[in-house]
């Protein structure tokens, strides 16, 4: 979508990420007191998950791309309204680095905000990345942006 500050932009352009779907939709459900929450997860991208991501490994000489996606959380439930759309990935994302749950229409800010926590606490101290600087991490996590717009836009 073209302004994720802009709580209607899903009718307005009538498509969505996972961003905008799940922001509506956990939005309706808290107006409507489902307890069906938005929850954001970070996530390590690799190959098995979009073609194209080892030679960005290769490339940064890292193990895997942390990165952000979101889904709903029902109960013991979960629902990604993306899976199975044509979004760049081959396969659902079951394993997270860190997961919670988060306003509905969360700003992009307070997402980045997030990533960045769980990278400077969780992933920068981890095992796998040492000796890795954030901005490597960043640097591999804006080409992998890029690789997932191209997967999409195709």
């Amino acid at each position: 979508n073209t302004d994720y500050e802009d709580k209607m932009i899903f009718f307005k352009e009538k498509k969505g990420s996972c961003t905008s779907k799940h922001a509506v939709i956990a939005g309706l459900a808290q107006e409507l007191e489902i307890p069906l929450y938005k929850h954001v997860c970070i996530y390590k991208l690799t190959e098995e998950i979009t073609n194209g991501i080892n030679d960005i490994l290769k490339q940064f000489e890292i193990p895997y791309v942390p990165m952000v996606h979101c889904f709903l959380v029902y109960e013991n439930y979960k629902f990604d309204l993306t899976e199975g759309n044509h979004n760049g990935k081959k396969t659902p994302i079951n394993e997270y680095i860190h997961s919670e749950r988060v306003d509905p229409f969360i700003s992009r800010k307070d997402e980045y905000l997030l990533f960045k926590k769980v990278l400077s606490e969780k992933i920068l101290p981890s095992k796998e990345m040492e000796g890795i600087a954030e901005k490597i991490l960043l640097k591999a996590r804006a080409k992998s942006i890029n690789l997932l717009v191209n997967c999409v836009l195709g």
